[in-house]
């Protein structure tokens, strides 16, 4: 059956692909232009209709604002006129007058905040939505681990960097907009109302038009000069708090090997180094921050002066009143906020930049993972109904990702019922077989062939207990809802766990209750409720006394005897309890294991034999050795 390179060993996080050239593997950054091809579907899927209403909501209330915004600045001249010829009747309705445009101002504020805030809500459920169903389908979430060890926390991306990567560009959309509308209105109250200037014997109209614009290209330009690293440091930033993130995850999951071993020492070392880097990305971040608030305090302290300085001359000379003035300076103050936008908002850019690009950079991991599975039958593993009820391995090759062939040209038939025990050392791929026969493992091909509608059970080595009730646990992952006490009970009880019957509604952290034993005891309970046509286990007893294993294993011979078993194991006492045993073996020859060029061309020995019949016996339980 198959052929296995000498010295191959099942790919995991840290060796599938460390032989392949890190410009091959999916990369953790992305393009603007892709961010926007992904997460604009928003207005154009099937949420297009809340899309759109909330948009033009937002454009409305923005409009509204500028309308508010020039009242106001109408205002001071009416205002400071008055104050100025000391017309007190003229002061009050002024008053009454800034009263209405204040609540107008608050009311617009209100439900521009509601609408704006329902945006970045629903848009960032969206964007979360499709990635972490992207990630969960097509057990991605489980070969980006193989294929891209070096994507770092794809949850981190999903949760954290979708919200920084949607929530601001709604700021960022009526933000531009507002600073467009706003410049367009004042600078025609800066040209009509700030009068003329004579430079040098030349008369300049509207020269606070030229001055506010001169005087925002200086502050912007500075800013793009003094703040362009700024993207950089915030990118490392980020990967730092998710590397953080992820090696707390991984020592809350495993705290007790830790915790067994006396690991703390080792861990506290490695978490503080990954604080060192973490706190010398933000020292980084902080000192071009530091940079950038230079600028950013000069201007708004020049900013309110310079049109008084400007326009000084002409109220001494009398051609401009306090309420021209008054209202120049407040229009120049927004012209500068309409043009300085880029100015100020340069760190939110730069902050929304790097999550952007590490949202795209998942979603084209997505890709590339895709891609390296192949969608053509003769790129990857294909599993397809069989034309009987047996399940068949045709031309099976199983190769790790980067492309070395593991196992090769497996062909066999497992007739219903038949029980088949791997073995074989270490690293001759009997696990990662067994994961491409449950549809796990792509890479490779050939075709892995079940019985048509064939439920096929999965047991680990380390059973998954979610979070629930006991119910839930036993159900899952199909709860059947209809599955009657008595069932669940007896399921329990006749997996030695009957001491749990009494706890079916009970809600608990099982994962943390039940022991390693325990744990795979459920994995066959499972079994006895659910009922699997084809059952493929991977060391699933290891956690268990031989008594106990005994137990579980006599499913096979009596509730269980119709379902096709497939499994992986050390221990000599299972062979009692299978039909067939299949030996893995290494090929002799590792002098040629380091040129894989040659190893490909090589006919090398069979591992298993394609003769794998069973042996003529009248007890179909007695076990078959090759």
């Amino acid at each position: 059956m198959p052929d296995v390179n000498e010295g191959a060993a099942i790919p995991t996080p840290e060796n599938a692909a460390a032989a392949l050239p890190r410009d091959k593997r999916p990369r953790a950054a992305g393009s603007v232009g892709q961010y926007w091809q992904l997460a604009g579907g928003y207005w154009s899927g099937p949420t297009r209709r809340q899309a759109w209403m909330l948009t033009f909501a937002t454009i409305a209330l923005v409009i509204a604002n500028i309308a508010v915004q020039y009242g106001v600045n109408k205002w001071n001249a009416f205002f400071f006129n008055a104050l100025e010829r000391k017309q007190s009747n003229i002061v009050l309705s002024a008053i009454g007058l800034f009263a209405v445009l204040a609540v107008a101002s608050s009311a617009i504020a209100v439900f521009q905040l509601v609408a704006r805030m329902k945006l970045q809500v629903y848009w960032r459920r969206w964007l979360s939505e499709r990635l972490a169903v992207r990630w969960l389908g097509d057990q991605r979430f489980y070969r980006l681990s193989i294929a891209a060890p070096d994507l770092d926390a794809p949850e981190f991306r999903i949760a954290e960097d979708a919200r920084v990567a949607t929530e601001p560009v709604v700021d960022f959309g009526s933000g531009i907009m507002n600073a467009v509308l706003t410049a367009v209105v004042f600078f025609s109250v800066l040209w009509t109302v700030g009068g003329d200037a004579e430079v040098f014997g030349v008369t300049i109209p509207g020269f606070m038009v030229f001055a506010a614009v001169f005087y925002s290209g200086l502050m912007s330009g500075s800013m793009l000069l003094f703040g362009r690293p700024l993207i950089g440091r915030i990118e490392a930033k980020n990967a730092a708090e998710a590397r953080l993130r992820t090696e707390m995850g991984r020592v809350r999951e495993n705290a007790e090997s830790i915790a067994l071993i006396g690991g703390e020492a080792d861990e506290t070392r490695g978490l503080r180094l990954t604080l060192d880097s973490l706190v010398a990305a933000w020292n980084q971040q902080i000192t071009q921050l530091a940079r950038m608030t230079w600028l950013m305090g000069s201007n708004w302290a020049v900013a309110p002066v310079f049109p008084l300085l400007l326009e000084a001359p002409n109220y001494l000379a009398g051609t401009m009143t306090l309420g021209s003035l008054m209202q120049t300076a407040a229009a120049f103050v927004q012209v500068q906020v309409a043009l300085n936008w880029l100015f100020d908002n340069y760190p939110r850019i730069a902050e929304w930049l790097a999550s952007a690009g590490r949202v795209t950079g998942l979603w084209a991991a997505f890709g590339k993972l895709d891609a390296s599975v192949g969608t053509n039958a003769a790129d990857r593993i294909v599993i397809s109904d069989s034309p009987d009820r047996n399940l068949k391995l045709v031309g099976l090759s199983v190769a790790q990702y980067n492309g070395r062939v593991m196992i090769d040209e497996a062909d066999t038939c497992v007739a219903p019922g038949d029980r088949v025990l791997l073995t074989g050392e270490s690293g001759t791929g009997k696990s990662t077989l067994i994961r491409a026969i449950a549809g796990l493992w792509p890479w490779g091909s050939g075709q892995v062939l079940l019985p048509a509608g064939a439920r096929v059970a999965f047991l680990p080595q380390r059973a998954y207990i979610p979070h629930g009730t006991m119910r839930q646990v036993l159900e899952y992952p199909h709860p059947a809802h209809d599955t009657s006490d008595e069932v669940l009970v007896a399921a329990l009880e006749r997996c030695g766990l009957g001491h749990l019957s009494h706890r079916l509604d009970d809600q608990d952290r099982w994962d943390k209750q039940l022991s390693g034993g325990e744990q795979q005891r459920i994995g066959f309970a499972r079994l006895l409720i659910q009922r699997p046509d084809v059952v493929i286990m991977d060391e699933a007893t290891a956690a268990l006394d031989v008594a106990s294993q005994a137990s579980m294993m006599e499913l096979f011979r009596n509730e269980l005897r119709e379902a096709t078993v497939i499994s992986v194991g050390h221990r000599p006492e299972l062979e009692e309890y299978h039909t067939r045993k299949l030996s893995l073996r290494r090929f002799a020859g590792a002098e040629d294991y380091a040129d894989e060029d040659n190893l490909r061309r090589r006919a090398l020995g069979r591992l298993l034999r394609r003769s794998l019949r069973p042996r003529a016996s009248p007890d179909p339980s007695t076990p078959v050795s090759r």
